[in-house]
């Protein structure tokens, strides 16, 4: 069962210094000019009665027009007026990039004139303008220029609306600490030039800071002083606000009953200020109450009048949520086909909206909707339907490699495609926009805007699905016919898929165990201990990565037992020659080849041999028509602490096993070489390292998601760029990745899948880095291997098998992603 909370709107989000229109000052003009002066005051006039009767469009128009007079004139400082108001007004309409083109030509000029407040209250805004689209590490540099420049004028007011704006900012990212420092010093300015309003805000925001990180008790003291501020400054929808959120502690701290008491307080304000976003959250957080003392009839009758207010409003996420908590009712109450029916609708929402997140929002989403896809995994398989229960978890895979291609901004190869998803993106941005200002404050203008842009920005992505066929998965929200799947897997091919159905509510924590091949299709779950297991991927992880510990094959053979021997006479049964995994989550860390089955004293690999793949997918791989030839890379600088002397001899030794190939060594294993070489060859062999973990590699002075070169670090978000549309296989021999409790290995399988996405029909890589000398000998083989005929996957099954008696540390990490023929 879901518990889940609306709770994005029950954060009070207000920007303490919003965009304004600046008092108009008088040009100094000669005499002679007054007519134009009095033009000017006119037009002013005019353009905030516009704003004032809501009407951006002309209102742009007529500053457009002071704009022009004020630069015929070179009166700099109306110049800025202008150019301001004409950024204002594009906020209000959902254009914030359009927006800050104006507000970064007032920077200039302020800065020209020496009108430091002016200068700071620019900076100001523009960062409040790239936090409110979902940037808020740019914000924070603006906002940190604006900071010192307020204390300069001795602005005390201004001053303590950017400190606040700079911990908002800071806890949008996760950084609770930082947002705590930076409250703590605007509350006492904040009381010093007695703004109530401002107090209370801030109270309300280290309320909702320390609730985050648990420490739901201090965070009721704070809500506790936010509310009768609220309450005498007559702020009704800040005390709703607040009266929620103490709601919500006293729900998470095992109160139910006081936090019903709370949200039925807000419940009845809402309603007065006719706040309908708030109202829905509010009958749904009722709802969700209702359903964890077990009453979920009761709380379906608050779901299913939060339901359409939330639509009305244009809500997806709070209608994705919702749905959510309308199906684990359904399921509670033991009607699987409704519960089923509105998973299904959430998951799908759930999916387009990851698609169009800004980046910094997109981990913080993808974190907290996980659920209803596993749960609806779960109770497709308890009900019998294997099929649609893999058509699901396959999209939900596809999704999270689609969403870290969008995490690091990943390429297309092809620019008229590229064009076409940059424009999409930025009718996305805007829609996200004003999906955030109808939360904050439902118009039905707004409500109409919306909903027109949302059509306009699903049309278009339908369109570039159509139209490039090869980004289509970017934008998919709609499972595959389970046939067309089945249908792609090769001959003589099992694939297995592990997912882990954990942490969702009173759903038995299993592991669901899909067997597919071209005929068929099974799924078995095995229960486990969630915690345990974790610990036991860890532990095996370190023990693999340890050559000094010899305890791997007690915990790999614990491994086998849970992910291989369940599903063995399946496999068995399928006279398979190719297992093909699909890992997901934690799995993605380990290498399955090493799972020791204790019962017959072999490693998987010495059965079967293994590769991985990102996901099954319908589209076609392009065949490479060059023959023969490995461009090789190696050691491209050559020194402490990025040095890999033992690469330059396995690049020469790779470069003389196959006819047509080349080597490039230290200084000549340039970017630009790799570029100039790479379309020529069918294997493009890079022994460099490579950075895919989070946070980047200090140790080698290197960024995450980069190659290194002799010339450069590489972005893997421009592999497209790369010419890869012949190559068979992508060797990456020295790669970086670290098994990090916040994440899932999306780095190792999203890398991949970028350069599957770019044309490489297989990519090998390392999950650890080895010893090179020992990366130099399995390489050779394997090559070696290519060279006699062997398949791609065979070759480093013998290759492997070579060094079997070594620690797995050695031979293990190396893995095949992607096609394996």
């Amino acid at each position: 069962m879901m518990k889940r909370f609306i709770s994005s709107v029950l954060v009070l989000g207000v920007c303490l210094t919003p965009l304004t229109v600046p008092v108009m000052v008088q040009p100094s003009w000669a005499q002679s000019q007054n007519p134009q002066v009095q033009e000017v005051q006119r037009l002013i006039g005019q353009a905030r009665q516009q704003q004032q009767r809501g009407q951006p469009l002309q209102a742009i128009e007529t500053w457009q027009q002071v704009l022009a007079i004020g630069r015929q004139f070179k009166e700099r400082e109306l110049e800025a007026v202008a150019l301001n108001s004409i950024g204002f007004n594009y906020n209000s309409i959902g254009q914030p990039q359009e927006a800050l083109k104006y507000f970064n030509q007032v920077l200039p000029i302020r800065q020209e004139v020496n009108d430091r407040a002016g200068e700071a209250a620019t900076l100001n805004n523009i960062g409040f303008n790239y936090n409110s689209i979902g940037q808020p590490q740019e914000a924070l540099k603006y906002y940190n220029q604006a900071l010192p420049i307020r204390r300069e004028v001795n602005d005390r007011a201004g001053e303590a609306a950017t400190l606040h704006n700079i911990g908002s900012a800071y806890n949008s990212i996760g950084q609770t600490e930082e947002a705590l420092k930076y409250y703590n010093q605007a509350l006492p300015i904040m009381r010093e030039v007695n703004d109530r309003v401002g107090v209370a805000t801030i109270l309300n925001g280290i309320g909702v800071v320390y609730d985050s990180i648990g420490q739901s008790q201090k965070g009721l003291k704070y809500y506790n002083q936010a509310l009768p501020i609220m309450q005498a400054v007559g702020d009704h929808a800040g005390v709703a606000t607040t009266l929620s959120n103490i709601g919500l502690v006293y729900n998470s701290i095992g109160q139910p009953q006081e936090a019903l008491k709370y949200f039925n307080q807000a419940l009845l304000i809402k309603h007065k200020v006719n706040d309908r976003a708030s109202v829905a959250t509010t009958l749904n957080n009722i709802g969700v109450v209702y359903n964890s003392i077990g009453q979920p009839q009761e709380a379906l009758k608050y779901f299913n009048q939060a339901w359409p207010i939330t639509r009305e409003v244009n809500n997806r996420a709070g209608v994705a949520a919702i749905l959510s908590n309308i199906g684990a009712a359904y399921r509670d109450t033991r009607q699987p086909t409704q519960a089923i029916k509105n998973w299904e609708q959430s998951v799908k929402i759930t999916l387009e909206m990851r698609s169009s997140l800004q980046q910094e929002n997109r981990q913080k989403f993808l974190a907290s909707q996980g659920a209803t896809a596993i749960a609806l995994t779960s109770l497709l398989i308890e009900e019998n339907q294997a099929d649609r229960a893999f058509q699901w978890i396959n999209i939900a895979t596809t999704a999270d490699l689609a969403d870290y291609t969008r995490l690091i901004d990943a390429k297309v190869a092809n620019p008229q495609a590229q064009k076409a998803i940059d424009e999409w993106n930025q009718k996305n941005q805007q829609l996200q926009y004003l999906r955030r200002q109808l939360q904050d404050k439902f118009s039905e203008n707004l409500s109409r805007q919306m909903r027109e842009l949302d059509t306009e920005v699903n049309r278009k992505a339908e369109e570039i699905s159509r139209q490039f066929p090869e980004v289509a998965e970017l934008f998919e929200t709609t499972p595959k016919d389970i046939a067309q799947l089945k249908a792609s897997i090769a001959p003589d091919t099992v694939v297995i898929q592990p997912v882990l159905l954990t942490n969702i509510g009173n759903v038995a924590n299993t592991i669901a165990l899909f067997v597919l091949t071209k005929d068929s299709l099974s799924v078995k779950k095995i229960p486990i201990d969630p915690t345990e297991f974790y610990k036991l991927l860890t532990q095996y992880r370190e023990q693999l990565q340890n050559t000094g510990d010899t305890n791997f094959a007690i915990t790999g053979s614990k491994l086998y037992d849970i992910l291989i021997r369940p599903i063995e006479d399946q496999i068995k049964a399928t006279s398979a020659k190719q297992l093909s995994i699909i890992a997901t989550g934690k799995l993605r860390y380990i290498p399955f080849e090493t799972l020791y089955d204790e019962q017959n004293d072999e490693f998987l690999i010495q059965k079967y041999p293994v590769n991985y793949l990102t996901r099954i997918s319908t589209r076609s791989i392009p065949n490479s028509t060059l023959q023969g030839g490995v461009l090789a890379l190696g050691n491209p600088i050559p020194r402490a602490p990025q040095n890999l002397s033992g690469s330059e001899e396995e690049v020469r030794n790779i470069a003389q096993l196959l006819p047509r190939s080349s080597a490039y060594i230290g200084n000549a294993a340039t970017l630009d070489q790799f570029k100039t070489q790479a379309p020529r060859f069918p294997f493009l062999h890079l022994a460099t390292h490579g950075c895919f973990q989070q946070g980047g590699c200090q140790q080698l002075g290197m960024e995450e998601n980069t190659l290194l070169f002799a010339d450069s670090q590489f972005n893997i978000r421009d592999a497209a760029l790369l010419g890869l549309q012949n190559t068979r296989l992508l060797t990456l021999s020295a790669c970086q990745t670290a098994m990090q409790a916040n994440s899932n290995g999306e780095e190792i399988s999203g890398a991949a899948y970028i350069f599957e996405r770019a044309g490489a029909q297989a990519v090998m890589a390392s999950l650890w880095s080895v010893d090179d000398s020992a990366t130099k000998d399995l390489m050779v083989e394997f090559y070696q291997n290519i060279n006699k005929g062997m398949s791609k996957n065979e070759a480093l099954r013998q290759a492997k098998l070579s060094q079997i008696d070594r620690h797995p540390f050695y031979w293990s990490p190396f893995i095949l992603i992607g096609d394996a023929r």
